[in-house]
């Protein structure tokens, strides 16, 4: 391992003659999407090119992406198909995408830590990948509860950015943490990102599946099933006498899967960092079963649709750190929720020190001001991430990045 990311900051050394000196910096973070990518880092070149680019603009880790909402690999594995074609472009490669990356990340001392979605497995827009190829996955996909009051399979809803797994299917629980083992086992990653560890969204999962794992979990029959949970009138959702207790079960599920994840990781790789990005606004994520927050935040006070257990759903605790996606516009504003200087304090404020706290930016929405993002991140969080680097690269953000990185001294 070419440096722990699991100290409270990174140790770096520069050698000047035989003189060592040691310096702290805090970790910096680009990421390289699969699927934006896909056609610009099929050449060697290109990733050599900007392998280095990352390392001379200042930053310390590269984020590689190897498997997008497809469902399929851009890594050499056993258990998932390769993926070959992203829209209108095709490829066939006789190289190990994700080795090449660290291989050029070595080479630069750069650490890598890959990042990967857990649930989605197909495009439902032009209906690819994964769950439209292998019949195996018939009735494991999510069953949305719509407001016409219908179920139906998220694999035909064509407004879906994804179509997502069932998490509560044991053979979806097998499949996520054999895709853990591959790649820890047979990868040299300082880290690891948990990407779409998640429900779709508030209309998902009403399989039989999930209602008999409800069932379970609150020792009681659910007889008027889904509409006990909700139902809709007029478009809008009206809750239901078990809602609130199911927003807490879904929660259940993602910090059951947070938890395992991080302890299959870490017996193979007891150093590697389990990481897991989600959005700041944390008021809105329990429509996707995301408890960012630690144990010891009380949810319930704060927000009425939490129950008195919810927080037992919270999931810092079992992370190394938190890149908090602080994907806004305004940058300053200390009580303004719309700002990424808001949204770093309120993570501060629930995590309570379980784990770290990185920020992250959207490249997009700092075409002209991303210099004084990075400085605020580095400034008040423990680290940075940037996405994505085909943005950086559209909007030659390079230099403004570096000035922000120097300007914050970390």
């Amino acid at each position: 391992m070419q440096g722990s990311s699991c100290s409270a900051s990174n140790r770096l050394e520069n050698e000047s003659d035989s003189t060592k000196e040691e310096v702290t910096v805090k970790p910096k973070y680009l990421w390289f999407d699969a699927e934006a990518n896909f056609e610009r880092f099929s050449n060697k070149d290109s990733i050599i090119y900007y392998v280095k680019k990352a390392k001379d603009v200042g930053f310390t880790d590269i984020v590689v992406d190897v498997k997008p909402i497809y469902g399929k690999a851009l890594y050499k594995s056993k258990l998932i198909p390769e993926l070959t074609q992203v829209g209108n472009f095709s490829r066939t490669i006789d190289w190990d995408y994700l080795q090449f990356f660290i291989d050029q990340a070595k080479a630069n001392k750069l650490r890598v830590t890959v990042s990967t979605t857990f649930f989605p497995a197909g495009n439902p827009v032009n209906q690819s990948g994964l769950v439209y190829e292998d019949a195996k996955w018939d009735g494991k996909t999510g069953i949305e509860y719509l407001p016409t009051n219908e179920l139906k399979d998220i694999r035909h809803d064509k407004t879906k950015v994804a179509a997502f797994l069932n998490p509560l299917d044991p053979q979806v629980r097998t499949f996520v943490m054999d895709m853990v083992k591959e790649i820890v086992t047979n990868y040299d990653v300082q880290g690891y990102i948990l990407d779409y560890c998640r429900f779709s969204g508030i209309e998902t999962e009403f399989s039989e599946t999930t209602r008999k794992a409800f069932e379970t979990y609150i020792g009681e029959k659910v007889p008027n099933y889904p509409r006990d949970i909700f139902y809709y009138e007029n478009n809008q959702r009206v809750e239901g006498r078990f809602a609130k207790k199911w927003y807490e079960f879904r929660a259940m599920v993602i910090h059951d899967y947070v938890k395992e994840i991080k302890e299959t990781a870490k017996r193979i790789k007891p150093d590697i960092h389990i990481e897991y990005w989600a959005a700041s606004w944390y008021n809105a994520l329990y429509a996707n079963g995301q408890n960012w927050a630690s144990k010891k935040y009380d949810t319930h006070a704060e927000h009425s649709w939490a129950t008195e257990n919810y927080k037992n759903a919270g999931f810092a605790e079992h992370l190394d750190a938190f890149q908090i996606g602080t994907y806004l516009t305004k940058i300053y504003g200390k009580n303004d929720p719309e700002s990424i200087e808001y949204g770093l304090a309120r993570g501060k404020r629930l995590l309570k020190g379980d784990c770290k706290l990185y920020g992250s930016i959207y490249a997009l929405n700092h075409k002209d001001n991303i210099e004084q993002a990075v400085d605020l991140c580095l400034k008040e969080s423990e680290g940075l991430m940037v996405f994505d680097i085909v943005q950086v690269i559209g909007f030659n953000q390079w230099d403004a990045i570096k000035r922000g990185i120097e300007k914050s001294g970390f």
